[in-house]
């Protein structure tokens, strides 16, 4: 028996990389696989079904049950086709997992609109216009599951990636509200913020750093090991958790969440400078 037996899941992106791994370990837990990937290079330009179409194989040639879809995610017609394909040939769908996503990094002072734009389009827009249907159906059919890609270059930062860095926060805020709303439908909602070694990541400077050396990458940061969290997280074995956000890289499994300090509590109009003599209760502690 697989922890997925009987459900029915899309996955965007999923020609390559981590989508592809989601895919194929949940063709072998029982899941039904709507495989999608526009098939472009990781800066999104051209395309071809047949990435999708090959993890499609691979997964029918294990004796699981996949179908490809090689639309855009980045448009409201797209995210349609997508659901209304898995709708005919399936009946239902219990997960959706927004993954696909392309990088066009930039210093912030070297960027262009058009990438900007295009970053936004993708990631932002695209978790949107998948996200829409399959929502409407999950509110009006007892529930499902959502997992929406975010990144550490949202949450936290990183040089180079401010186009990128924007749509993966703005991807967190949607990720937390939904949660919100989803609750009184049983739609759980989960963040993921994965770090594995994909053609995506490749030339990063501190995954370049490790191939230089000659050291072999962790095996927790390969696409296959991250894929059980991903598992983990659209299975009963998550129970009733949503609104979660989930770091998966090589140094391990974390949740990250917004925290609040301590805080300072006048009771009063207070100043600037009172600000500033309540800096330790205003502000955690200097790194």
């Amino acid at each position: 028996m697989g922890l997925l037996d009987g459900k029915v899941a899309i996955i965007t992106g999923a020609g390559n990389g981590l989508g592809a791994a989601y895919a194929r370990l949940f063709g072998a837990e029982g899941c039904k696989v709507l495989v999608n990937d526009l098939g472009g290079a990781r800066d999104g330009s051209g395309g071809s079904i047949g990435p999708a179409q090959e993890v499609v194989n691979d997964i029918v040639a294990a004796g699981g049950e996949a179908v490809a879809n090689g639309n855009d995610v980045s448009t409201m017609d797209g995210g349609q086709a997508i659901f209304d394909q898995c709708i005919a040939q399936w009946g239902k769908v219990d997960i959706l997992i927004n993954n696909a996503g392309i990088l066009r990094d930039e210093t912030f002072h070297k960027g262009t609109e058009a990438n900007w734009d295009l970053v936004l389009k993708v990631h932002l827009k695209g978790t949107y216009c998948c996200t829409k249907p399959v929502w409407q159906w999950m509110r009006d059919n007892g529930g499902g599951i959502v997992v929406n890609t975010t990144s550490t270059s949202g949450l936290m930062g990183n040089f180079g990636q401010t186009n990128y860095g924007a749509a993966k926060a703005g991807i967190a805020g949607l990720t937390r509200n939904l949660a919100i709303e989803g609750r009184k439908y049983g739609i759980r909602v989960w963040g993921m913020s994965p770090g594995a070694l994909t053609r995506m990541t490749s030339d990063l400077p501190r995954y370049r750093e490790l191939a230089e050396k000659g050291d072999e990458f962790p095996v927790t940061g390969q696409p296959d090991t991250i894929a059980q969290a991903m598992l983990y997280m659209c299975s009963d074995l998550s129970g009733d958790q949503t609104g979660k956000f989930m770091h998966v890289a090589r140094q391990g499994v974390a949740e990250l969440k917004v925290m609040r300090s301590k805080g300072w509590e006048p009771t009063h109009a207070y100043t600037a400078q009172e600000i500033a003599d309540h800096y330790d209760e205003v502000f955690f502690p200097d790194a």
